[in-house]
């Protein structure tokens, strides 16, 4: 799908979230109120997004004309396993994070969250959500998840607490094959094809939404960053640390969403 997480490269350990909170100017163990507020904007972009991507999600599993190409892979082990699908979510993000482990990916805070909050969210919305009776309320029901998931994606890069599971695998894969000059679109492709035929082998459903997510979320994302501006992803300087609540530092390499510089993004993965 079209969504590609801030690049996460290795930094080293910092300060906890206690430091982001307090003056380092004063050397003081007085809270700094804008640090504390910064924070806490980031935690609501954070959660929000997250809750946000797993009801998106769910309107792709409601519609039944097919899942966001990870989910393909989801539902067909949960076919197998009895599981709920977003059970599965969360045991698959926790495996695909051991395979961080080669590539020498380090999770952020948002990492860990991501693993969780999106798989409990989309059980929930699943429940929630009435399923649709028509054609044409199935066809929006895609369109609102598109929508919806591209808006979540921008709250989730905002909050810069980390990549999720699935993106950190493109990431690692980057950095090991930096010297065969592999492009990101061209792996992130090869990966979710695997994913999606894997997945369909195993029952998971394939179809129109499943081709329309992957060309028109990365699009939606542009066109919701140039109407939120607040969310526009922006430049930052490679050597700026941000620092996670789990006191891991880590470099992250944001892009300016532009028509120019398409790039692509992932909340979930």
């Amino acid at each position: 799908m079209p969504p590609t997480f801030p690049i996460n490269r290795v930094g080293q350990e910092q300060s906890t979230a206690r430091r982001l909170a307090l003056d380092g100017d004063q050397g003081s163990d007085q809270i700094d109120p804008m640090n504390l507020l910064r924070l806490t904007g980031r935690l609501v972009n954070l959660y929000s997004g997250l809750v946000l991507f797993g009801a998106s999600m769910a309107m792709l599993v409601e519609a039944r004309l097919g899942l966001m190409p990870w989910d393909v892979l989801h539902q067909g082990i949960s076919r197998h396993t009895g599981w709920s699908l977003g059970t599965t979510v969360i045991v698959v993000g926790f495996v695909v994070l051991l395979l961080w482990i080669p590539l020498r990916e380090r999770p952020g805070f948002g990492t860990l969250s991501n693993v969780v909050v999106i798989g409990l969210a989309l059980d929930a919305f699943v429940h929630l959500l009435p399923a649709p009776s028509g054609l044409a309320a199935r066809i929006a029901l895609v369109v609102g998840g598109i929508v919806l998931n591209a808006f979540a994606t921008l709250l989730y890069l905002n909050a810069r607490m980390g990549s999720g599971p699935r993106d950190g695998i493109l990431t690692g894969l980057l950095r090991l094959l930096r010297h065969r000059r592999v492009p990101a679109g061209a792996l992130k492709v090869a990966i979710e094809v695997a994913v999606v035929a894997v997945g369909w082998l195993l029952g998971g459903t394939v179809g129109i939404a499943t081709v329309a997510f992957a060309l028109g979320v990365g699009p939606m994302i542009q066109l919701l960053s140039a109407v939120f501006p607040v969310l526009a992803l922006t430049e930052r300087e490679p050597a700026q640390k941000h620092e996670s609540l789990s006191g891991i530092g880590s470099d992250l390499v944001e892009v300016r969403v532009t028509k120019s510089q398409p790039v692509t993004v992932g909340g979930r993965e």
